[in-house]
């Protein structure tokens, strides 16, 4: 048991994982003041002009699903890496997760 323990705390590949993870965790954060900058915006432009900024609807939705795609990458159910190690997304989430090989 001892062994296997040891086995896995000398993969690179979990290591490696691990920084991923710390680096997503931070650009989660950040992430979250972006959100909550997009709603205020948009809620002042209803505002003024009656009518919600297009260019930032769709960029609160492709927001929404790389916050989506980070949290299936932290909570291990996927091995995609978003954004910046993959490409922005651009609209809705893709059904499609890829889950670990083990």
């Amino acid at each position: 048991m001892k062994e296997e323990i040891k086995q896995r705390l000398q993969k690179d590949e979990t290591w490696q994982r691990g920084l991923y993870m710390l680096f997503f965790i931070i650009i989660y954060s950040i992430s979250k003041f972006l959100v909550i900058g997009v709603m205020l915006f948009q809620f002042v432009t209803i505002i003024l002009t009656g009518k919600v900024n297009e260019q930032l609807l769709k960029f609160g939705q492709n927001l929404s699903t790389y916050v989506y795609q980070m949290t299936l990458f932290l909570t291990f159910n996927s091995e995609l890496r978003p954004f910046p190690f993959s490409v922005w997304p651009n609209g809705v989430p893709n059904q499609e997760i890829h889950y670990r090989d083990e």
